[in-house]
């Protein structure tokens, strides 16, 4: 069986050799670039299954080099987890506005990430179904992977997307965070992963839905409803 290819750009060392690590006993074959130039061409040539991509490099940052990928035919469906520090709230919203399907906040745990590499490649080889929802002036296409309001196409990531589709389809039941990870991100529960990432896709959605974006509630200490009526 043919091995997924994961490439890390990343310039420390002790992460990089933690990182290849896991992933390499988690049955990943994983090649690794320690510049952004050099990243970059990895990419370009290679075109990996998935990238786990840092913030802070030398040579061109992962902002660029997401917006650089995200923006070539050929490598805008590579799959990107960003690496940021806690201090980087601003670009991991950038970078997940740009495309970039996760991130994970340093210091990190090892399995965390491979959990979220595991979840990340198992969505993108789900096979979608076509269906269309409606809630006012709100149209969500599954298929098509459009959304638009009032006729006008909003640009989501495809993250923010399967967020929107799922609080959709339960028809006004409130989901909880953990219900989202599991079957957005397919993050296995037993895991015991914490995460914002939930809350920073909501908060995201909020801003791109305008005039609709109060049909996505939030229930204090449970998790998230959206109100179709």
């Amino acid at each position: 069986m043919k091995k997924n290819t994961v490439l890390l750009v990343e310039d420390e060392a002790n992460i990089v050799e933690l990182v290849k690590y896991n992933l390499e006993d988690a049955g990943f074959k994983v090649l690794t670039a320690t510049r952004g130039d050099t990243g970059l061409d990895t990419a370009r040539k290679v075109r990996p299954d998935l990238i786990i991509l840092d913030l802070m490099l030398p040579e061109i940052n992962g902002i660029e080099i997401t917006k650089i990928l995200k923006q070539n035919e050929k490598t805008s469906q590579i799959p990107i987890i960003i690496l940021t520090a806690k201090t980087q709230e601003a670009d991991r919203i950038v970078g997940l506005e740009l495309g970039a399907d996760d991130y994970v906040t340093k210091p990190f745990s090892p399995r965390e990430l491979v959990a979220r590499v595991k979840a990340v490649l198992r969505r993108k080889h789900e096979v979608p179904f076509t269906k269309i929802l409606h809630a006012g002036f709100l149209i969500l296409d599954t298929a098509k992977y459009i959304v638009t309001v009032k006729g006008k196409s909003i640009e989501l990531t495809s993250k923010e997307f399967d967020v929107l589709k799922t609080l959709m389809e339960a028809n006004g039941r409130v989901l909880t965070r953990d219900f989202l990870l599991e079957h957005v991100w397919g993050y296995d529960q037993s895991a015991n992963i914490e995460t914002r990432t939930v809350d920073m896709h909501i908060g995201q959605l909020r801003k791109k839905l305008k005039q609709e974006s109060a049909r996505l509630v939030t229930v204090k200490n449970v998790g998230y409803r959206f109100d179709l009526d």
